[in-house]
């Protein structure tokens, strides 16, 4: 049993009905069932708008709401299982089955189907839609609004390399917790680029390093790199794009950059933040 507090939901006076007997809680309750309405929400540790982000849910993600009070819900996330408050306002009914999903860093929606008519929001690469029609150019969308069509996938539908759509993000703003082109973060970019190519990560760098692949033998590990190798660092993660360059989002750069991995190395090193700990190569 996982009681990492990131992905258990349960608290001292609350917790999920499946964690009883295995945890302690003044109640258990079962959870009901959402989806995000709205563009991007922020998960929290706490129930405060003063609580730093700890990640966040893309439009038609599904969760499990567990308690809801003065406009907070504590919840876990259904696709990488992170526990925290979202604001309630921004969760909906679940409604008509997922049938797209954003293949673009970022697409708008528009009240019509032109691109002249102001838009009235936009969604981010990865976000989950229900498509009722397509009109010309444009897929209307069972909840009101039209989309670029060009801008969509089948939800089935899979890409087959992950670099490419990490490198779409190139000079994409750093947000902590971010995982959008809005503002994303190390590890919020390897989880949304694999996303897309359906293979599922975990949120968070520790996490993605004991989960993900398989690491290079320690000696070997930095001389005989390749495209889609992960280059971890303790809180650190990047992707390799060739032997020898390194793509990752950075608070030193404030943005996601393309650049030598000898040279990341060397300026994270004299930041007292540590060498390399592992490579990781997937399969």
């Amino acid at each position: 049993m996982n009681l990492d507090r990131r992905l258990t939901p349960a608290r001292p006076d609350l917790a999920a009905a499946h964690l009883l007997g295995q945890v302690e809680a003044a109640r258990f309750v079962e959870g009901r069932v959402l989806r995000v309405g709205a563009s991007l929400v922020d998960l929290r540790r706490d129930p405060q708008p003063d609580s730093g982000v700890e990640t966040q849910a893309l439009f038609g993600e599904r969760v499990t709401v567990y308690e809801e009070y003065e406009g907070w819900a504590w919840a876990q996330l259904e696709g990488d299982g992170y526990v925290g408050y979202l604001p309630a306002a921004g969760l909906i009914d679940v409604g008509a089955a997922s049938t797209h999903r954003v293949a673009a860093p970022w697409t708008f929606v528009y009240p019509g189907a032109s691109m002249k008519l102001p838009c009235s929001g936009g969604l981010p690469l990865g976000a989950r839609l229900s498509v009722a029609a397509e009109e010309g150019d444009f897929a209307r969308l069972a909840d009101g609004g039209f989309v670029w069509r060009a801008h969509l996938a089948s939800a089935e539908a899979a890409e087959s390399d992950f670099v490419a759509v990490a490198e779409r993000f190139l000079n994409a703003p750093y947000l902590w917790g971010g995982k959008s082109w809005r503002g994303v973060d190390c590890s919020g970019l390897v989880q949304i680029a694999l996303a897309a190519c359906a293979a599922a990560a975990p949120r968070d760098t520790d996490l993605q390093e004991k989960a993900l692949g398989a690491p290079l033998p320690a000696g070997d590990a930095l001389a005989d790199l390749r495209r889609g190798d992960l280059v971890f660092w303790k809180g650190h993660v990047g992707i390799m794009r060739d032997a020898e360059t390194l793509l990752h989002a950075n608070g030193y750069h404030m943005q996601v950059v393309s650049e030598p991995l000898a040279a990341a190395r060397k300026r994270i090193l004299a930041a007292g933040a540590g060498d390399v700990t592992s490579v990781r190569r997937l399969g």
